[in-house]
């Protein structure tokens, strides 16, 4: 496809992603993640905001010289500091973007910024340049744009387009704007800025009216040719314009747009796993192409429908996004080899034979309590195993937890805390919250439980459940994951992660304070 009727996805998982509370990323799993957006084709990858921290300014440089397929982009405030940093960061790039932004809405620019108009627009030239010092793939993001003056946007996008910024990044930053404005807006722009032709024009929206995907997509209609967005919609507030909805509305509806992507979608599903898994954010049943529901059919008229002919009720095929019927048949005689091919197909490589034998040696455990062994079940063990293999520092090691009518239920367990075993042990009004008390009899991490949740990963009574805790100390939120096909080890698993990440948080890439 030509530049003018391809539409290019920016996906910002790894940084406005991480924003969401509890959604920070390791190096390696933002390198996980950005292996499988690469396979997804994903045309550009925000991989972080270098500045905010060591670790994700380490994160950005990884996922920098792993990619190749994909352009990596670092986020930058409109400061020589953000800008080295991130240029710095996307050195060994094989094809780098910086991304930089100041605000432009006359309540920023008064309240937050405390600088003039005419400062800004300076600001935002000066910016410019010194980015083209690292890379010709400069970004410009005036934030907040849905409330800024449109006489004003104009004058500075006409500015940092002289200046060298070839992507112009409209964003509704507050999710605020209404469809018809948000795409209206775009036009305008396009048709008043005289070098409007040199720059691709690209949306940000924000979800927090449940308008995000609309104003994205008349954004598009109205001739904007970058769409950024998420997997999932993941992002802080209400998340971030969800990027398996809008490739998938641009192409099911090529009666109404007049670009498309060049995605590989059924790598879509897959990608939504992964980051769900790493993040602790389960999607929900019925979330829009990715949801376990986006498929099925319960009603009789549709069932119906569906069996005589499938366009009746389906207006994509499952398939097409990468839902699968395939399971994984392999036994507990099977082989290495075949385990590894396996979540090959699913996209899922390992960085060493550490972690593969820690997954191997979960699928053998789990054949041994599952009779059928499903791709949702791999992408756990995967999970687990790279847990494991980043050596946390607080394990499980082995439990036992009472529970029955008419006595309070209690919980006796071992920890492995930095290479020693401590043992635990308490009652609760259950057996989840007995495990909990006996796990911070040892730990005392003086969290607060903000969030418990349980999802079955596959179907049937012997199927691994998937919990995810979400804690908080001192206004730090983390969200921890485990699976198991008993649900209060799962849940042990889960909080323990969360407490790893609370207690050691010296490794995790830290969330972003900058947003567009």
């Amino acid at each position: 496809m030509s530049r003018k009727d391809r539409l290019i996805i920016f996906d910002t998982t790894l940084r406005d992603g991480e924003q969401s509370p509890g959604a920070s990323m390791t190096r390696d799993e933002k390198v996980r993640i950005a292996k499988a957006l690469e396979k997804l084709r994903v045309d550009v990858i925000e991989a972080g905001f270098p500045i905010a921290s060591p670790g994700d300014f380490e994160a950005v440089k990884a996922v920098a010289e792993t990619i190749k397929d994909s352009t990596v982009c670092g986020l930058a405030r409109a400061l020589d500091k953000d800008i080295d940093r991130a240029g710095e960061a996307l050195r060994h790039a094989n094809s780098g973007r910086i991304h930089t932004f100041i605000a432009t809405s006359p309540i920023h620019m008064e309240k937050k910024l405390k600088m003039s108009p005419d400062q800004v627009v300076e600001q935002a030239i000066h910016a410019v340049r010194r980015a083209r010092q690292y890379t010709d793939d400069v970004e410009f993001s005036p934030e907040d744009a849905g409330r800024s003056e449109i006489d004003f946007l104009c004058r500075v996008l006409e500015a940092v387009i002289d200046a060298g910024a070839r992507t112009l990044n409209i964003p509704d930053t507050v999710g605020y704007a209404m469809p018809h404005q948000f795409g209206s807006l775009i036009g305008q722009l396009r048709e008043r800025i005289p070098n409007a032709d040199k720059a691709v024009f690209s949306v940000h929206c924000h979800n927090d009216l449940g308008l995000a995907v609309a104003n994205s997509l008349d954004a598009v209609r109205h001739g904007a040719r970058q769409v950024e967005c998420t997997i999932n919609g993941l992002g802080e507030r209400a998340g971030n314009a969800a990027l398996e909805e809008i490739v998938m509305a641009v192409r099911t509806r090529q009666d109404l747009f007049d670009c498309d992507t060049g995605l590989d979608t059924t790598q879509i599903v897959t990608c939504s796993r992964l980051v769900s898994s790493i993040t602790g954010f389960p999607v929900q049943p019925n979330k829009a192409i990715v949801g376990a529901n986006a498929f099925a059919h319960e009603s009789g008229i549709h069932q119906d429908g569906v069996l005589k002919h499938r366009e009746t009720y389906e207006i994509m095929r499952a398939e097409d996004v990468g839902w699968t019927q395939n399971r994984m048949v392999l036994g507990k005689h099977s082989g290495r080899n075949a385990f590894r091919a396996r979540l090959g197909e699913l996209g899922v490589t390992f960085s060493s034979e550490e972690e593969l034998n820690a997954a191997f040696s979960r699928f053998k455990d789990l054949a041994d309590k599952k009779h059928e062994i499903f791709d949702e079940d791999l992408q756990a063990l995967v999970t687990d195993a790279i847990l494991d293999a980043a050596n946390e520092r607080i394990k499980l090691v082995s439990m036992k937890v009472c529970s029955e009518t008419g006595e309070t239920p209690r919980a006796d367990l071992v920890l492995n805390v930095d290479g020693e075993e401590e043992i635990g042990a308490s009652i609760g009004g259950g057996p989840v919250d007995a495990t909990f008390r006996a796990i911070e009899t040892i730990v005392n991490s003086g969290t607060t439980l903000r969030l418990y949740s349980v999802n079955s990963i596959t179907s049937g009574t012997d199927a691994q459940g998937e919990v995810t805790v979400r804690l908080e100390k001192g206004g730090h939120i983390v969200n921890g994951a485990g699976a198991d096909t008993d649900i209060v080890i799962a849940s042990a698993k889960a909080y323990l992660n969360a407490v790893n990440k609370v207690l050691f948080p010296q490794q995790r890439a830290h969330p972003q304070k900058g947003d567009v």
